[in-house]
């Protein structure tokens, strides 16, 4: 009997009947076909109701367990009874009756010889239980047969401890006693009914385990009976120490720690560090970092839990994903893709539904039935990024890529390129897939860098392209990323343009013969490289001669930079220059340029540069070895690039240094500020009449080249600024000013941002205030940035002072001001 749905155990069972819960990582009546086949048992009717495909879908006709399965359907509810009657067509003998959903071993054979021994129409199997009172008690004489029923009794009415457990063994005659197409129930319609019509009708005490796991309390106390040993059902895997069993596939760091008794499943990973406790099953292919902490907990197959997750006495459901820090107490269940993010606490027996979203940082005390934020946008500060095979499956990307399609007129060209990680490669072969099938071409660069990919959008023949490639924050991360026919990122519009698509699956289709095709994009570095010679005084520079250590970063930058470095007659000393994933996966900024840096001062070298991995972000050593912070490297290219502007403004961020705009106003040039988003400086750049941006984390733009982030092409225009100078760039950065910047983030929940930015307007009446991004209040002493974070719960400052002393006395008035709002 599989047809129950498992209210009491929800959320477990809001996607999934009860029958396919899993208990020790195989469905709980897949224990039950097992308990059969061990009594000989191989012809089974399965009665099923509701989600009746999953059932079907996973056992089929049941020759993969060694039985023979067939199903009858419930169209409307039909009791216990009916749903059997509903079977009879199948039972012309004898027949057992068990439920498909508690968790058992107990001797079918006793009760089925008890049967035919004393000749009896029904037998009913009883155990004995401590609680009697959820259940229906069976009061039996001396010889076994039964005197009465008592349904769901008071303490008062307690008189027996053995109680139904639902396992009859019954003759097809009692199915006189069961009305057709009509509710009828055993223990309250059919068994009085026998016992009235004086037909032998007895019970049969059950040796072994029996548990109704119709509770989420029972649900944990199944596992743990199963791994003390209680309960003889199958577990997967092998026990490679005791009590500790590890499925075929699974990869365990020898640095993690096991205490038995417990499961890992199937192909699950499980990092250094992290430690499973007694009593801990984990489910096929779920992923645990490192430091982690289990304890007494089931997780569910394909879940992602972060580092450093602590969880105890928690139920985790399918796919949930579990950021870092995150913390379950006792009786916590999470359903079915729930997502916890970064360092959220959700309290004891609290129970969050399927596919809701709990934000970073909350704490969450009461359960999350209804009520959702919703699910997480799409597009985040840098594009659709997660954790590759995760959050990014290769059925996201295809999905995703056939949205964008659907956004773009049929037959435009694409570029799509990628970094030479495993991850890139496999999503962006879904992703051509679904832009060939939403009815775009694509051209295909291969493995590139971000800037080499923006510069073939601005061919009169693309409509847009594509980046995948790993995040810099996360190896296990990726990120993809989209441009517009300029090579900038696209605007906020067409993101929400491709969400909507995305969320409605609203993607267009077309004919096989509309199909999309694919190319490689020919001479694609030399088009590039050809370019960026363009935008420097080749002659002036190789006169100067310079000698240049580069730091590639294991990146694509590596492909096309030597051959123009080669042109300008530079002594070049190339670190790390070709790609690679490990060392893209082990890249640390501050390591490659202490490392430039020793090389420059060893070798005598003019300049030294890192460019990372991307070949978007530029750190720059000069000639006596100092590595240059952002907002020097900043400083050092206006004072530069103001002495031939081609352009009558620069583009910054609202987040600049004040001595930024006042080095470009200076030399008689505008400052256009932006928003500080990468896609913001990057559409003011590709306006007429801006000559030059940049950011404070290392990014230029040359706007005439390309209005995007390009290492290489700041390189080169450092070079060709410091040949037309005639100076060095250590004289440079000797002559800059210094900033006195902080920056904070304010934990805000969610739901109060939108208060804090009305209350913070409101305390700044009458001052200086900018409303470009955020609130930026601008003082005597120096200014802030107020500004809510886009995908977490913080609230950002950004803090400048006269002095470090007034930058530190403004983020702290300003960061107790945003405290004192969310009391």
């Amino acid at each position: 009997m599989a047809g129950g749905e498992g209210t009491r155990l929800r959320p477990l069972t809001s996607n999934a009947p009860k029958p396919m819960l899993p208990l020790v990582n195989r469905p709980m009546m897949e224990h039950i076909i097992d308990l059969l086949k061990r009594h000989g048992i191989e012809d089974i009717v399965v009665t099923v109701a509701f989600m009746a495909n999953n059932i079907r879908n996973y056992f089929g006709d049941g020759s993969e367990f060694g039985v023979r399965m067939t199903y009858a359907a419930e169209e409307t509810p039909l009791g216990t009874a009916g749903s059997v009657r509903n079977a009879m067509d199948e039972l012309d003998d004898t027949f057992l009756v068990i439920s498909g959903d508690v968790l058992t071993d107990v001797d079918l054979g006793a009760v089925i010889q008890a049967h035919q021994e004393q000749g009896a129409l029904a037998t009913i199997g009883l155990v004995r239980v401590e609680n009697p009172l959820e259940y229906g008690i069976v009061i039996t004489r001396d010889d076994g047969t039964i005197e009465r029923f008592l349904e769901k009794p008071t303490w008062g009415q307690v008189f027996s401890d053995t109680i139904n457990s639902g396992i009859y063994v019954l003759d097809p005659k009692v199915f006189d006693y069961i009305a057709a197409d009509t509710p009828v129930d055993f223990s309250s319609d059919v068994f009085p009914a026998l016992l009235d019509d004086g037909e032998k009708l007895i019970g049969a005490v059950c040796e072994g385990y029996w548990e109704d796991v119709g509770t989420l309390p029972a649900y944990v106390r199944a596992h743990k009976d199963i791994l003390d040993g209680r309960v003889e059902v199958g577990i997967p895997g092998f026990e490679m120490a005791d009590g500790v069993f590890v499925a075929e596939g699974a990869e365990v760091h020898p640095e993690a720690v096991i205490t038995g008794p417990a499961v890992v499943g199937d192909n699950c990973f499980v990092d250094a560090g992290a430690r499973l406790g007694e009593y801990t099953v984990l489910g096929m292919g779920v992923r645990l970092r490192s430091n982690a902490e289990l304890e007494r907990t089931v997780v569910h197959e394909n879940a992602y839990l972060g580092e450093s997750v602590k969880l105890r006495g928690t139920v985790v459901g399918r796919a949930a994903d579990l950021r870092r820090n995150v913390r379950c107490e006792e009786g916590v269940v999470l359903g079915d893709e729930v997502f916890i993010g970064e360092d959220a606490v959700i309290s004891t027996d609290v129970k969050v539904y399927p596919f809701k979203t709990v934000e970073g940082g909350a704490v969450v005390n009461t359960s999350l039935i209804w009520e959702s934020r919703g699910a997480r946008s799409l597009f985040g500060r840098g594009g659709v990024s997660g954790l590759a095979n995760v959050d990014i499956t290769s059925e996201l990307a295809a999905k995703l890529a056939l949205a964008y399609a659907t956004s773009l007129k049929r037959n435009t060209t694409v570029v799509v390129s990628r970094d030479s990680s495993r991850s890139a490669r496999m999503l962006k072969r879904a992703m051509m897939s679904g832009l060939n099938a939403g009815g775009v071409n694509v051209m295909d660069l291969e493995v590139a860098s971000v800037p080499l990919t923006r510069f073939h959008c601005r061919n009169v023949a693309v409509g847009g392209a594509v980046s995948l490639r790993i995040s810099p924050d996360d190896p296990d991360a990726v990120i993809i990323r989209f441009f517009d026919t300029d090579g900038a990122d696209i605007t906020e519009e067409q993101q929400r343009k491709i969400e909507r698509l995305f969320g409605r699956e609203d993607f267009r289709r077309v004919r096989p013969a509309d199909i999309g095709d694919i190319d490689l994009v020919p001479r694609a570095l030399e088009q590039y490289a050809v370019a960026l010679e363009q935008t420097i005084d080749v002659k002036a520079v190789a006169e100067r001669h310079f000698k240049v250590v580069v730091d590639y970063s294991y990146g694509s930058t590596s492909f096309a930079m030597p051959n123009v470095l080669s042109k300008l007659r530079a002594e070049v000393l190339a670190v790390n220059p070709f790609a690679s994933t490990s060392g893209v996966l082990s890249y640390d900024r501050d390591t490659h340029t202490s490392g430039v840096a020793e090389l420059v001062k060893a070798s005598g070298a003019d300049l030294g540069a890192v460019l990372d991995p991307s070949g978007e972000q530029l750190t720059l050593v000069d000639d006596t070895g100092r590595v240059l912070t952002d907002d020097e490297l900043l400083f050092c290219f206006l004072d530069l690039v103001c002495d031939r502007l081609l352009g009558d403004s620069v583009a910054l961020p609202v987040t600049a240094p004040r001595a930024a705009a006042e080095i470009v106003r200076s030399r008689g040039y505008h400052v256009r500020w932006t928003k500080t988003s990468v896609a913001a400086l990057m559409e003011a750049a590709s306006e007429p009449g801006v000559g030059f941006g940049a950011n404070r984390e290392g990014g230029v733009i040359l706007p005439g080249f390309l209005p995007a982030f390009d290492a290489a092409g700041g390189l080169l225009k450092m070079l060709d600024l410091l040949a037309t100078r005639g100076a060095q760039l250590s004289e440079i950065r000797a002559a800059a000013p210094t900033a006195h910047l902080l920056h904070e983030a304010v934990v805000t929940p969610w739901e109060q941002k939108g208060t804090v930015m009305r209350s913070l307007v409101e305390q700044t009446h009458g001052r200086d205030v900018d409303l470009i991004d955020g609130v930026k209040v601008h003082h005597a002493s120096g200014w802030v940035l107020v500004l809510p974070d886009p995908e977490e719960p913080v609230t950002h400052l950004w803090v400048e002072g006269d002095t470090m002393a007034e930058a530190k006395t403004l983020v702290q008035e300003y960061a107790r001001r945003i405290r004192q709002m969310l009391r």
